[in-house]
Formats: C-alpha cells, structure tokens, sequence
C-alpha cells in the first residue's frame, strides 16, 4: 500500500523542499542562453510498470537541421541505487505516449513509422516492433484495459459514421475533388490553430487476443454524440478512463450542436466496452465543466474534476467521488479553496493524490477520501504529474532554476531521491539565476505575491535593467515553474533582472482572487502591477527602475497595450506577444467565446449586447496617449486573438511615428513552437531590449 499520510506529513518538508538553487560564482559560470533553452531535451508522461521496478517516460529532443521536435522513449529502474535511462529499443526517433503491458514485457505505443500513426508493440527485452493498429485515419490517445484484453483509441471521425473506413473513404473523396472550399453553417469554424473539418474525436474499442493484437472491427463507444474525446485542442487520455474489471469506459465531452463556443458543460459519460448499449450520461445535473475521469481500485467509484459556473473555464474544480452502484455523487472537501489539476487513487482507494497550484508553487496533496483531510506533500517548485511506483510515489517536478525531471519518494522514509539528470551534460557550467519570492499589498489591501530574478553575474552595489514580465490568462501564474517560451532565465542571462507579479486573477490564490478580475482587466490587475512594481524597487535596491522594459503575450500582451496609453512613465521600451489591441472586435473574432463573454460579465454578454463592457478597458481608444518605442509580434495561425489584433497595434505605432517593429510568424500559433522560429523570436527581443536599456 502507499504510504500513510502520518509518514507523508512528517516528510513533507523533505520532499522537493529545497530552496531556489544559489547562482554559482561568476567566473566559473557562462550565462543561461536561448539556444540553450530551446535545445534542452523535454521530459514527460512517466509511467510505471505494474510491479514497480521500472519507469518508462517520453523525452523529446530538438533537431535544429530538421526544425522540429524528436520524441522517444526511456526507461529506468527503479531497483537498485539506479543508474542512467536507456532508450527503448524501436523507440528512438517516432514514439509518444508509451503504455504498459499487464505483464511489464512489453510497451504500447503510438508511432508513424508505418505512414501512419498506429500503436505498436515493443518488447522490453529487445525484438521486432510489432504493428498492433492498423485502421484507416490516425490514432491520437489510447488506454489499455488493466487485463489487455481490450484497447480503447481515438479517431478523428465523421460523427454520422460509426465505420472508421467510412470516414477515410469521405476524405479521399474530397481531396480527389480538388476544390477547397469549406462551406459551415454553425460555429466552430476555426479552434486555437486549425479550420473545422467535420470530424470529432471518437472512441473505439477493440478486443486484443493473447498477443495484443486486435480481433474483429473497432466498436464506437460515442454513438450518437456530437462532441470530441478526448477535447480539442489541449486533450489526451486523461479525459478518459476504462475501469479495472475493463467492461466500462468513461470519459468527458462536450456536446457540440450550435453552442459549442459559448458553452463550457462538459460531461462525464459511461459507455459499455462491448457497445451494448448507448452511452449514459453520469453528470447531467451538473451544466458546467465536469472532467478527469479516474475509477477507483476496486472500480466501485469515480473520482472526478467539477466546476460549479457554466460559461467559466477558470472556475474552482473541486474533487468528486461518485458511488457507481447508486450515483450517490459529494465533493470530498468543499473547503478546500484549491482548483485540482489531476487525481490519482492510491492503491487502498482511502486517498487521492492531487495537485494544484498553492502561492506561486504546484504542488501535490494527499486528500483522505473519507474525512476531506489535506496533506501536503510538496514545497518548493512545481509538480506536473504523480504516478504510483511500487508503494512509492514518483513525481515530476520542475522550477524556476532547472527543467523537469523525476523524483521518487521512499516508502520507509528518508528524504526524496531525484532520479533523472536530464540535461546535466548541456547545463554543466550554465548559471542559472536565483529567484526570490516576495509578496506586498495589492488591490483591496490584499496580499500579492511576485518574484524577482536576478542577473546572470549579479554583484552586490550594482544595478541592472529589467524586464518586466506579465504572465497571461489572465486566469494564470508566473510561479516557481519552468517555461520554454517566457522564461526568465533568458533574460538573466542576458544581464537583466525579471521581475513577475501575480496580480488579482492569478491562479493558485483562492478563487475568490482568481474571480477578481473578470470584468476588471484594466483597473485591478494595472493597480497590483503598479505597486508591485514600486514594491520590488523598494525591496530591491539592485533594480534599475529607470532602464526597464515591459513585456506579455495573450492578455499579458493585452496588458502591455494597455498600459502603453495608461501607465508608460516606468517603461523604455515594451514587447506585445499575441496581444489583445481592439477588445471590441477580440469579442467578435476570438474562437472561444464563452470567454470573451465571461470576462465582460458573463454568458450572454455579446458586444452587441454590451457594448460598454468591452470598450471599457478597449487598448485601442487610448493609442493617442502612447508614446513609448514597442515591438509586436504575432502568428498567423492564431484564432485565439486573430493576427488583425497584432497588425492593428503596429498599424497604430507607425502611424503615430513610434519607434516599432512587427514580427510576423505566418506557420505559429497562440506560441512558438518550431525550433527556429524561437530562436529568431529570443534573438528579436534580445535586440531590442538592448536597444533601448542596453546591454
């Protein structure tokens, strides 16, 4: 069994408990650079064999030549005092989301080394990868039943179909047709970064023989449902669980029809693994977000993610736990003012392992399903994923001073054992700069908290320029995590202080803060921001407040175009990312529009409607007052703010005759994500930081 919660809570201050690591002395260390950023491998998704002894987890490398990612998948045992990962065999260049067998001789995974991406079988001890899939559209999330007697994919499908082969034979026919035209009659025409093309994400099953090789035709567990599991455009196998006996699937979706991008009621469904019988609507009396699936041990409940608000994507998720023979259905801990991010059951099924942001941290809790009892287990930094190995726990984590790696927490007590080292060899020599987390009062004479980092080679009695990051949401944190687009490291190593705050409508702080700044983007934040400004230069004498840069993307970017006509006496230059310049047409054009309604006074609040409400804090009605030198970029696959905002913004600067530039990313999304074009995108901001608060 896992360890009781007694020994959890007196190692609790061990576990990843350290401080921020201290910057090594200067003259034995090169600063933190982009190209060290974007060429660091990227561990994820650890996953344990049933008995214990071995953790499998993806890492992915970055090939600069071919401009892309490398996924593969490493093992490392957990026996023993450990030692390096090795690389699965048939593993190596094309596999993600690496899955158990029952017996631990063999991983599951997702490849397209066939010419599609198909699940394949690789043998632990080495052998022929073997092709276990080979249906005709692509498989993008699967779980195996505990037994491996049945396989559940996804499948981007027509819903009107329930034959896979249906859906390839429509799409072949409309490729052969030569016309690209896409005609729609109801919304979402476009999601974060792709068009509409009719399908959903489905799920299959399909019966595995002794082998792992599937038998007979793939059985459709959506039938009827016009919805998408897993959900687009962030999904995986999490939105979807088989219980332990392997008759029953569960999953989450939203039923799509005409109010898909104004509705955020998500639904837990339950659906034989034969098909037998249609899908049964567990949550239905729930009309908002309902998530996470997880059964547990035993397969008499679920444990599951609710929120309480239709219509409001950052609302609290509290932790549910529903009988499955009565659907006698509680909240284990309605006091707990924390938003769970995923659940785990211990082997007993008496606790859930949760984490959650907490103060600028993410953490993981131990939550006593029966009394609603809150155990800490983590500290310092930030705790992604949690997964049973043995009767231990093993955790991710990262932090502001280093990438995610793997820890293990020991049974019979004794401190936590880091257990990968990835990327040591790259960061041997690299400084990474000291964060400090400070706190202050903000709005209301509420507490706020930031965090300042220092610069690469800081020496006491000097002062150095700042970059002034602001994170965005807005409903999010610039905590003690690591990040591969706004990362302050970057920055410390170009010689520049980073100073974060988590204004009103940070996450991690109650509910109650995070609600706060929903129809109040423009005053609330701004004032947090302001006297978080005047309290780190108070605080921090090193901080240069007149050699100082704003910068943000999403509404952080929205942020930085509003204070550029509000609040541009601290800044010499500003830097707008994917940023809202015209908050009037963003409700128009933005693809998600529960959100845009919400934040301006909840579902139903249209421009049309309300037209007050979004010019309130509408950056455009204020471009006569700006005046301070402002680099903008943005990406035309964008749908989340439409690259017209960021083209607005730098037709507006021109025309003023501001000191601007304008980057364009015609292939990028709401981020960055190919190689290059990150490294152009550090190397523009370097440049015009050093322009204007120079080097």
């Amino acid at each position: 069994m896992i360890a009781p919660l007694s020994f959890l809570r007196r190692t609790a201050a061990l576990l990843l408990g350290t401080v921020l690591s201290a910057a090594a002395p200067a003259a034995l260390a090169r600063p933190f650079t982009a190209r060290d950023l974007v060429g660091l491998d990227r561990l994820s998704d650890p996953q344990v064999s049933s008995d214990g002894s071995t953790v499998a987890f993806a890492q992915r490398a970055t090939d600069f030549g071919g401009n892309k990612g490398v996924n593969s998948v490493r093992l490392l045992s957990l026996a023993g005092p450990g030692g390096a990962p090795s690389v699965l065999a048939g593993a190596d260049r094309d596999a993600a989301q690496a899955r158990w067998s029952a017996d631990g001789r063999a991983l599951y995974v997702i490849s397209g080394r066939g010419g599609s991406d198909q699940v394949w079988r690789l043998p632990v001890a080495g052998g022929p990868p073997v092709q276990v899939t080979r249906l005709p559209v692509d498989v993008s999330s699967f779980r195996l039943s505990a037994d491996n007697r049945h396989l559940v994919v996804s499948l981007a499908v027509y819903p009107d179909t329930d034959a896979p082969d249906d859906t390839r034979a429509r799409q072949d026919r409309q490729k052969a047709a030569k016309a690209d035209g896409m005609v729609f009659d109801h919304l979402f025409v476009r999601h974060w970064d792709q068009w509409a093309d009719g399908t959903r994400n489905h799920l299959f099953a399909l019966a595995l023989d002794g082998n792992g090789i599937p038998t007979g035709q793939p059985v459709p567990l959506m039938k009827g449902i016009d919805g998408d599991t897993p959900s687009k455009p962030f999904g995986d196998d999490a939105d979807y669980a088989i219980s332990p006996d392997g008759n029953s699937v569960f999953f989450s979706v939203r039923i799509a029809g005409k109010s898909e991008p104004w509705s955020t009621n998500f639904d837990i469904y339950r659906s034989p693994m034969d098909g037998s019988a249609p899908p049964r609507d567990l949550t239905a009396a729930n009309k908002a977000w309902d998530a996470g699936p997880v059964v547990s041990p035993d397969g008499t409940r679920l444990a599951y993610r609710a929120m309480k608000r239709p219509g409001f994507e950052a609302d609290r998720y509290g932790v549910m736990v529903m009988d499955l023979g009565t659907g006698a259905t509680r909240e284990v801990d309605p006091h707990w003012d924390r938003s769970a991010d995923t659940l785990l059951w211990s082997k007993d099924g008496r606790t859930l392992f949760v984490t959650a942001e907490e103060l600028g941290q993410s953490k993981l809790f131990a939550l006593d399903v029966a009394s609603g009892h809150v155990a800490t287990l983590t500290d310092q930094g930030h705790v992604s994923d949690a997964v049973l190995a043995g009767n231990d726990l093993l955790v991710q984590r990262d932090a502001l001073d280093g990438p995610a790696q793997l820890w293990r927490v020991p049974s019979g007590g004794g401190p936590a054992v880091q257990l990968t080292h990835v990327d040591a060899d790259r960061l041997a020599g690299v400084e990474m700069a000291p964060a400090e987390q400070f706190s202050f009062k903000g709005w209301n004479g509420e507490t706020v908290h930031g965090y300042v980092v220092h610069p690469d080679g800081y020496q006491p009695g000097r002062r150095y320029p700042v970059a002034f990051l602001i994170h965005g949401g807005p409903q999010g944190s610039f905590g003690n995590d690591w990040s591969y687009r706004w990362n302050p490291q970057f920055y410390a190593g170009l010689g520049y202080a980073a100073v974060m705050i988590d204004f009103h409508g940070s996450t991690g702080y109650g509910q109650a803060f995070t609600d706060s700044i929903s129809g109040h983007w423009g005053d609330r934040p701004l004032e947090d921001l302001q006297k978080g400004w005047a309290a780190a230069l108070a605080k921090y004498p090193f901080l240069d407040g007149g050699r100082a840069c704003a910068l943000g993307a999403s509404y952080g970017g929205f942020m930085v175009n509003w204070i550029a006509g509000t609040w541009n006496a601290p800044w010499k230059c500003l830097v707008v990312h994917d940023g809202v310049f015209d908050d009037r047409m963003m409700g128009f054009a933005t693809d998600e529009l529960w959100f845009a309604e919400w934040e301006h006074g909840g579902p139903g609040h249209t421009p049309w409607s309300d037209p007050a409400a979004y010019e309130r804090f509408n950056p455009a009605d204020h471009v006569a007052a700006w005046r301070v030198p402002q680099l903008v970029i943005h990406g035309g696959h964008d749908f989340r703010i439409p690259i017209e905002q960021g083209l607005g913004a730098f037709d507006a600067l021109q025309r003023r005759g501001i000191d601007s530039r304008l980057l364009v990313f015609p292939d990028e999304n709401h981020w960055v994500l190919k190689p290059a074009n990150s490294l152009q995108w550090h190397a523009t901001v370097a440049d015009w930081l050093r322009a204007h608060l120079g080097p």
